[in-house]
């Protein structure tokens, strides 16, 4: 049973299309400015905190844009982002984009929204996305938002069922309501699966740019932590931070479960793979290729576009043959996925 996430809301075709993350930087157009609308000049993508090479959440982003970018046969940029960056850089940031004739725009994360919104209500002919917002209500936007607290209860039932010593562990990057929608969901399934499970709850720091979601050390010292209190599972939603969540797993023989992308397939996280027993998928890949795709169809509109487990916008990885073979695990994610798609479980997306 195949749960790693399929591209939301697209069509069959569209759907079949499978990513492999890459980890590459920041790329450029190789087709020059025309009048099509930026149709030829292609996708730009600004990253959120962590950047490039987090095989995470912007490494997904990046895999949409190279995919659509080939398949369309059309230019495409990706931007980093800077230490302690103001609101101001990323209104500076977006609107050169523009300028320069991208389309459609594509900001990276919620820390976006005010930069999007100004920009795009001056550039009402190019078509704006934000990742993890809603708040933004134009014809020219698309907010690309995820049931994340679904994935993340799907990975609370598989903690409950593989854990041996009773207590499970979650590290968010930053608190705040997006990585809390991860927490409630966790929480949640890991209590509706086994009551007498305890869970270590911790985040790495009260803003982004405080390093929340781009510092490994930060979340390799959270984990140690959460492990030597007695956590053999722990699940991160801490972007770039997760890899030391997952290196410290690794160290002393325990499951980490990844988020975002299918951590387990990941390069530059190989030797610890053995320790990753899933991911916590949401398919930004495939939000940004149906984005890509709208505007050269132009088919583009803006609103609200949510993927979730029924469409397969959020899923759980089960790359690693270890999660397969573990049966009880398998059905109780069975009978969990089933209730959600039904409506009979309803998920919290805060405790």
């Amino acid at each position: 049973m195949r749960r790693v996430s399929r591209l939301a809301l697209a069509s069959a075709a569209t759907a079949a299309f499978a990513v492999t993350v890459s980890a590459c930087g920041g790329t450029s157009s190789d087709a020059a400015k025309s009048d099509d609308g930026g149709k030829k000049k292609g996708v730009a993508i600004a990253y959120d905190v962590g950047g490039a090479g987090d095989q995470s959440f912007n490494d997904a982003a990046t895999a949409g844009m190279d995919k659509s970018a080939a398949d369309f046969k059309i230019g495409k940029k990706a931007v980093e982002p800077t230490d302690g960056e103001s609101d101001a850089d990323k209104i500076q940031r977006l609107t050169e984009l523009a300028k320069q004739g991208y389309n459609p725009v594509i900001g990276v994360g919620y820390a976006y929204a005010p930069a999007i919104k100004e920009v795009a209500a001056k550039n009402p002919d190019v078509t704006f996305g934000i990742v993890d917002d809603a708040t933004i209500n134009a014809k020219n936007v698309a907010d690309l938002v995820f049931n994340e607290e679904q994935s993340s209860y799907l990975a609370g039932v598989a903690a409950a069922k593989a854990t041996k010593s009773k207590t499970v562990g979650f590290i968010g990057g930053v608190d705040n309501p997006l990585i809390r929608k991860f927490e409630a969901g966790f929480v949640q399934g890991v209590q509706a699966t086994d009551k007498s499970v305890k869970i270590k709850r911790q985040f790495l720091t009260e803003k982004a740019e405080d390093g929340g979601f781009s510092s490994p050390d930060k979340g390799k010292e959270a984990a140690g932590g959460q492990i030597e209190g007695g956590a053999d599972v722990v699940y991160h939603a801490a972007g770039l931070s997760g890899q030391g969540v997952i290196e410290a797993a690794a160290a002393k023989k325990v499951w980490a479960i990844g988020v975002d992308s299918d951590q387990y397939k990941q390069k530059a996280l190989d030797k610890y793979k053995k320790y990753i027993l899933t991911s916590a998928t949401k398919d930004v890949a495939g939000a940004v290729y149906n984005l890509v795709k709208s505007v050269q169809d132009d088919k583009a509109e803006g609103g609200v576009v949510r993927a979730d487990l029924k469409s397969g916008g959020v899923g759980l990885a089960d790359s690693n043959p270890e999660f397969t073979k573990m049966k009880d695990l398998q059905a109780e994610l069975k009978k969990a996925e089933q209730g959600i798609i039904s409506g009979k479980i309803k998920v919290n997306t805060k405790l």
